[in-house]
């Protein structure tokens, strides 16, 4: 996969955050035709485990298996070596250098995604931790770590987007969960590190994962179509100043 020459088809990794294999399958088929990469996280992979992963890949789509690894390096290894073969495009595993280094030894034919800092702490639940760095400069130091642990992308939310693109060159994929669009409003999210579309584009995220803006829309294909029009605007204006640049 060349992050230059991504379909916008692709742009969105929907969040397939459903409890059971109808519901997902429901949803992929109400909008396989303008989205064709899914998300496959903990709540459906326990409920269904790699049949669905199969299912949505056997429609011609891609899986983004989000189980985010997070153990003693020798047991991440194994488990990354037990999804080759199973047809997925990224399997997530959190940030830690050893735990990078051991995901890239087990994986050989899928791509690992380093989860830097989730979307729903800020630097009070960091200070909790007792973390002497805050946000911005956790997330690059893992973004560094997973470059040089050879992962081919990065999980950051859209506001360090920029800071890692800049950290990591143009070579990784960055995938930006938290993307909330301008109209969208609910008083249960729990995500803290957020932006619109638009703005995590010109930051310069590869994948958008989007979930409940679309999955909880009375219109959810015109939701698609809305947050696709507003990636294609924004992947034009980074294009023009890069241009420019280049001139």
């Amino acid at each position: 996969m060349d992050r230059n020459n991504i379909n916008l088809d692709y742009r969105i990794i929907l969040a397939l955050d459903v409890a059971d294999e109808k519901s997902a399958k429901t949803l992929v088929g109400q909008l396989k035709e303008e989205i064709r990469f899914f998300k496959v996280g903990l709540q459906l992979f326990l409920a269904e485990g790699f049949p669905i992963v199969r299912w949505i890949t056997g429609q011609g789509c891609k899986v983004m298996l989000d189980l985010k690894f997070y153990d003693i390096p020798k047991t991440v290894e194994l488990a990354c070596k037990q999804l080759n073969g199973k047809n997925i495009t990224f399997a997530t595993v959190h940030g830690h250098k050893s735990i990078l280094e051991a995901s890239v030894s087990g994986a050989k034919d899928y791509f690992v995604l380093a989860v830097t800092v989730l979307t729903s702490l800020g630097n009070e639940e960091l200070r909790e931790m007792a973390s002497p760095m805050d946000v911005e400069d956790l997330v690059e130091k893992r973004a560094l770590w997973a470059k040089k642990a050879g992962c081919r992308g990065i999980v950051c939310s859209p506001m360090e987007a920029a800071r890692v693109r800049k950290a990591v060159g143009h070579e990784m994929f960055i995938v930006t969960p938290g993307i909330r669009p301008l109209n969208h409003a609910d008083p249960m999210d729990d995500q803290k590190r957020i932006r619109t579309p638009a703005k995590a584009i010109e930051a310069g995220a590869d994948f958008l994962v989007i979930g409940r803006p679309i999955t909880q829309s009375p219109d959810p294909l015109n939701a698609v179509r809305t947050i696709k029009s507003e990636i294609r605007d924004a992947l034009k204006k980074t294009e023009g100043k890069s241009s420019s640049f280049n001139r």
